[in-house]
């Protein structure tokens, strides 16, 4: 999807113009991957824009950099204050944020040396449907990919890092070029992992699987939201090894993540799935998780953070009469 530029991003602890917001050629993360980001999706609500998970997000941000020795120069409260002042200073009602941690300039060794500058910045900007408008209800046809995802020990498939997605560029790219909208792919024993750039879950007799964090999966945030939202209706979810044949088997198939949101499967390898696009679990979910967007769903664990000025201000005033 193309990306609706907005006026300012905040980069390396101040706002820049758009189109000034620049890296060097050389910077070490354009030439080995060694990128940490996180996205994060900011919703309209009645209490002004919120965004979802914000400090979750951040935490996996600096788990992420953490991983590969990455020493984020900011603390973890300025880039709260960061993806706020983004959303803001840009009059976004609704937007997808990108903040993202590099290796810069200054060190072309395969492994950055210590003194290698980290560079940071956070862009905000109107995104609609990853998977398409049509396809939250409808649902969207993908295929197994040939390209597996990463073995154990290999990468670490816990951090969110920019060379990881290579993986994800492969799986996709094969799907969409052979006219699905996106790849499945499998572990290294041939075992479900997940789609190119969300998890996956697969309902059969009213009970919800998906692959385990041992999968090579991304631990997503929506993942998790989705199995705490599933249990509180009391719907039963486990983690476990899923073959390939049970995506043929599935009563329903919803694809999960940030950019995804919740998307039901259609169809796999040209095979349908049983309820043919959204299932009644995939709804209910679906409902439950739009539902925490327009207050039809009680956010009872805290996810929604609140970043309008009116709210910030209203928020202060409580604070000073108390």
């Amino acid at each position: 999807m193309a990306i609706n530029e907005t006026e300012l991003i905040w980069m390396d602890g101040a706002l820049k113009p758009w189109k000034e917001a620049t890296v060097h050629v050389l910077s070490h993360a354009l030439h080995y991957g060694t990128s940490f980001f996180e996205g994060i999706r900011v919703y309209s609500t009645p209490d002004g824009p919120c965004a979802f998970r914000l400090q979750d997000h951040l935490e996996r941000l600096y788990d992420s950099a953490s991983i590969y020795g990455c020493a984020i120069p900011f603390d973890l409260d300025t880039m709260r204050a960061a993806c706020e002042e983004v959303v803001l200073k840009n009059d976004l009602a609704s937007a997808y944020l990108r903040p993202i941690v590099f290796y810069g300039y200054g060190d072309i060794s395969v492994a950055p040396s210590a003194d290698t500058n980290v560079q940071v910045a956070v862009a905000g900007f109107p995104w609609g449907a990853y998977l398409g408008e049509e396809g939250k209800a409808a649902g969207v046809d993908v295929c197994v990919s040939s390209w597996q995802r990463v073995a154990p020990n290999t990468i670490p498939a816990a951090a969110k890092a920019g060379g990881n997605y290579l993986s994800g560029v492969l799986i996709s790219s094969e799907a969409k070029a052979k006219g699905f909208a996106e790849g499945i792919g499998l572990d290294v024993n041939g075992l479900v992992s997940e789609g190119a750039g969300e998890n996956l879950f697969i309902v059969r007799k009213g009970t919800i699987y998906t692959p385990p964090s041992s999968a090579s999966i991304l631990q997503g945030v929506t993942r998790d939201t989705v199995m705490r939202l599933a249990r509180a209706e009391g719907i039963e979810v486990v983690e476990q090894a899923l073959p390939r044949e049970s995506l043929y088997l599935a009563d329903e198939i919803f694809f999960t993540g940030t950019a995804a949101e919740i998307t039901p499967v259609r169809s796999v390898d040209m095979k349908p799935v049983r309820s043919n696009g959204r299932g009644p679990v995939t709804a209910l979910l679906q409902e439950r998780f739009f539902g925490l967007f327009n207050g039809a769903t009680e956010d009872r664990w805290g996810w929604l953070h609140p970043i309008s000025a009116q709210k910030k201000e209203k928020k202060n005033e409580t604070a000073v009469a108390v």
